[in-house]
């Protein structure tokens, strides 16, 4: 009867150990997890509402309330210009609409700097920033890079005419760099896809450069040379001249020889005439 009751003491004695064992696991795991929460909440980014788009949209498109929805996005991290209520984008009402000046795609949050304001049309005085003109400049298929300029690219424009010095006096040299293009023909838009031919390219500088560009396309031709996504435009060029080209060495200016000058006098001794050379004063 002992050893039955040793037994019994024995084995409840093991399973409370066991419980007790196992109820402490529990704990630390949801200690862990409550830790791990805590941790996760502290990272966590609040978000709010802003207005977005709910397809993609191209330059020149009205914007609707049919194209727009709400999303979250990340507060610290609000692009400035967003819009929190659709009512925002149009303060006259849904029949006021506005007109897209950059393309924008499905979810992207709407910025004021990519609409015009209400009832307002793209046109080519929304790029053109504060103080900038615009000129235009008549190209074809070689002087207008084959049709592959697009609005916003950045062009350097040569120039090439007669120096003024005469026969074979033509010469080429940059004259603008760094240019930036806002339309091509009458596209201000630069989603275009593929080669398009144009006729002129309107380009945006400042009032100093419109006299320039007049002047050098009055009296000479103007070609435009692409510049790449990531270089910046450079004045360090030298002009070139068709002798630069054909190799010919241009002849060098003659100098003037000096000549002495000479003093003499002339006398007469009976039928005979002396010339003398004399100092002269």
């Amino acid at each position: 009867m002992r050893a039955m009751f040793g037994l019994v003491l024995v084995v409840g004695v093991g399973l409370a150990g066991t419980a007790v064992y196992m109820v402490r696991g529990h704990l630390d795991t949801q200690a862990a997890q409550l830790a791990a929460e805590r941790a996760a909440s502290a990272q966590r980014v609040p978000t709010i509402e802003v207005v977005a788009l709910n397809r993609s949209i191209g330059f020149g498109e009205r914007l609707l309330p049919g194209d727009l929805k709400m999303i979250r996005h990340a507060e610290p991290y609000l692009p400035q210009g967003v819009f929190r209520t659709i009512d925002e984008i149009f303060p006259d009402g849904p029949d006021v609409p506005r007109r897209v000046l950059r393309p924008m795609e499905a979810n992207e949050p709407v910025l004021a700097v990519k609409v015009t304001a209400p009832g307002e049309d793209a046109r080519i005085t929304n790029r053109l920033a504060p103080g900038m003109n615009a000129f235009a400049i008549s190209v074809n298929a070689t002087s207008g890079v084959s049709g592959f300029l697009r609005p916003g690219d950045l062009v350097n424009i040569i120039w090439t005419g007669d120096a003024g010095g005469g026969e074979r006096s033509t010469v080429t040299r940059l004259i603008e760099s760094g240019v930036r293009i806002v339309a091509v023909d009458q596209t201000t838009d630069d989603n275009v896809s593929g080669a398009m031919i144009a006729r002129t390219v309107t380009v945006e500088v400042t009032p100093q450069q419109v006299a320039r560009l007049a002047q050098a396309q009055s009296s000479g031709s103007l070609t435009l040379a692409l510049l790449g996504e990531h270089v910046a435009g450079s004045t360090e060029v030298t002009p070139v001249t068709g002798n630069d080209i054909s190799g010919r060495i241009a002849p060098e200016p003659q100098q003037e020889v000096e000549v002495a000058q000479v003093c003499h006098i002339t006398e007469r001794k009976g039928g005979e005439v002396v010339v003398t050379e004399i100092p002269c004063s």
